[in-house]
């Protein structure tokens, strides 16, 4: 969601370079500044990504129309029993007392090239192709950029820098638009708590309430998933959603997931020795875990890592 990593100052990544492809120089300039951030705290910023500045205030115009429509509209937009995706105004499945905020999250696979814009119609009305279509671009922009930050990260883990890429190229991403509403007390209500999402990263853009100098920049957050994939070198970001006084916030999230069978295991240069800090696992049981089990927050990873190695002593007990 719309983030606060404390008094934090996101390194900027320069992505022009990279994606130039002709600039070996600033390609290691962006690799050291993103390793140099994911040792330590797992967030950074990029600029010059290549995403249209036109097509991000378009999506951000696509979630005030689906945040400004009535209760009755949404009611018939929500969440249907089974389903991850649609309306909610806020997530009821755990006893904790959450603040308010509400969410409109939906998948991202390109091997069907028209689902966003046919999940908006069929959930939100035909009045809603329009803004479908900006989502459907808006998500493949994302996961072409987050594509390209996988060879990044891949670079500045020694690894071959297509290694990421193809654990990830088939995998189904998930799309979240969020609204905060604002508080009088920002200090007495967080959007969301401090948690680390279990994906592997989130490109995250939020609107300038607070006037952030760097309108276009994207946020990257490293999630757990990237974190076992690096066998803990690289820590996924502990952040927390923030409201503002006086105007609702809102934010563009995408997710970068790999395949729901994916086994997630380091690369071997990163687990010496075979030396592991975490178990197999697929993407499908950190899913089920944080859907099911868990509400993702700071420990959701040490919590999951019991959960699996108590199902695989149950198991063996079989």
């Amino acid at each position: 969601g719309t983030l606060s990593h404390g008094k934090l100052e996101e390194p900027l990544v320069n992505l022009k370079g990279f994606l130039l492809g002709d600039d070996q120089e600033e390609t290691h300039r962006a690799a050291d500044t993103v390793r140099a951030a994911c040792l330590n705290h797992g967030f950074f910023q990029v600029i010059n990504h290549g995403v249209d500045p036109s097509l991000i205030r378009d999506a951000h115009d696509g979630i005030d129309s689906i945040f400004k429509m009535t209760l009755s509209d949404k009611l018939m937009a929500g969440k249907k029993p089974n389903s991850p995706w649609g309306h909610s105004i806020h997530d009821d499945r755990f006893s904790l007392k959450l603040p308010r905020k509400e969410t409109f999250p939906f998948g991202y696979h390109e091997s069907s090239p028209d689902s966003v814009v046919h999940f908006f119609k069929s959930t939100l009305g035909m009045d809603f192709e329009p803004a479908g279509k900006v989502h459907q671009k808006y998500c493949e922009e994302m996961k072409r950029l987050a594509l390209s930050i996988t060879e990044v990260l891949a670079i500045s883990l020694g690894l071959d820098r297509s290694y990421y890429r193809e654990f990830f190229e088939d995998g189904c991403s998930i799309m979240r638009c969020n609204s905060y509403p604002p508080c009088q007390e920002p200090s007495l209500v967080l959007g969301t708590g401090p948690h680390c999402d279990p994906t592997a990263l989130t490109i995250l853009h939020q609107d300038q309430v607070g006037s952030s100098p760097r309108t276009h920049a994207l946020v990257i957050n490293i999630g757990d998933t990237f974190t076992a994939l690096t066998n803990g070198r690289y820590k996924s970001c502990l952040h927390r959603a923030v409201v503002n006084r006086h105007r609702e916030r809102r934010s563009l999230t995408f997710f970068l997931c790999p395949r729901e069978d994916r086994v997630i295991a380091p690369a071997p240069e990163l687990a010496p020795g075979g030396t592991r800090k975490y178990p197999d696992f697929t993407w499908s049981d950190l899913l089920r875990f944080t859907q099911k089990h868990y509400r993702a927050d700071q420990s959701t990873f040490p919590k999951f890592k019991g959960w699996l190695l108590s199902l695989q002593d149950r198991n063996l007990d079989c």
